[in-house]
Formats: C-alpha cells, sequence, structure tokens
C-alpha cells in the first residue's frame, strides 16, 4: 500500500503540530511562578500561533496542489514515522502533558523534543510544498530552531 501526502494534508499536520505547541506552551506558562520563565512560555506561545496562522494561509492558497514528484514507499513511510511519533498528538494531550510536569526542566526538555520534532518534519515536508512556500517553511524552521537555543538557555540558567 502507497502513502501518499498532498501539500494541503502536509500543511494540515503542521497546522496540528503549531496548536499543540502553542497548547503545551500556554498550559506552563498558566502554570509556572517564576516570571521570567512564564514569559518565555507565552513567547513561545506566541510564536507558535504566529506559525499557525502562516500555515493556515499557506494552505489557503494551495488547494488541492500535489508534488509533481511521485516519492518512494519508503520515504512516505518515514514522514508518517514522523508524524506518528510526534510529541502531542492534539492539543488536549498538550495540555494534559503540561499540567503532569513537575518541574521546570522537565518542561524544558520535553519543549525541546517537541521544537526538534517539528524542525525534522518540517525540514522533510519543505522539499514536498510549491517552490514558492518553500521560503516559508525555511523561515518556520529558522525559528524554531531559536526556540531550541532559547530553551537551551533556560536550561543552563536552571541548572546554575
Amino acid at each position: 500500500m502507497s502513502i501518499y501526502f498532498s501539500a494541503s494534508e502536509l500543511l494540515e499536520i503542521a497546522i496540528g503540530i503549531e496548536r499543540n505547541g502553542a497548547a503545551f506552551y500556554q498550559a506552563l506558562a498558566d502554570k509556572t511562578q517564576d516570571n521570567d520563565i512564564k514569559a518565555t512560555y507565552n513567547y513561545l506561545a506566541d510564536q507558535e500561533n504566529k506559525h499557525l496562522e502562516l500555515f493556515q494561509g499557506m494552505l489557503g492558497s494551495i488547494g488541492q496542489y500535489k508534488p509533481p514528484e511521485a516519492y518512494a514507499e519508503e520515504y512516505m513511510l518515514y514522514l508518517k514515522s514522523l508524524i506518528d511519533n510526534r510529541v502531542f498528538a492534539d492539543p488536549a494531550e498538550a495540555q494534559q502533558k503540561a499540567e503532569k510536569i513537575s518541574d521546570a526542566m522537565e518542561a524544558i526538555d520535553m519543549g525541546l523534543q517537541a521544537e526538534k520534532d517539528s524542525i525534522l518534519f518540517y525540514a522533510e515536508m519543505q522539499n514536498l510544498v510549491r517552490e514558492s512556500d518553500r521560503r516559508v517553511v525555511h523561515n518556520v524552521i529558522e525559528e524554531e530552531k531559536r526556540h531550541v537555543r532559547r530553551l537551551y538557555e533556560i536550561k543552563a540558567t536552571l541548572k546554575k
């Protein structure tokens, strides 16, 4: 059985990733007492919402566009595994996981994993969308990398 994704399906997945990330960071911000860390979580939630809007805009402009090239089944299975093994399946799960986190270090580690998963997915997605949309996906990847760096900075501060 072949598995193929249209660009619109990939964008729907990206929208879900961003929605889940926003829910996770907002839940962390809501329960965090430290004002500096709360500000960072609020910033990250806002960034995820901006990415969500970008992908929604792209989705509205692509219609039923399908990548011109047929990709090998193994590649599509790889992509499906990236999707299936995300840190958060939906916003409710993201909020639940945030509520169960007992300390800031655990929250940072979970956020780092989610950001890294997003970068990996978007890097692959970049090859499957229209040429005109690749720059947008590239920019989102760069922002996600900045999130990773920011989370590592917080982690280093917490270790002191």
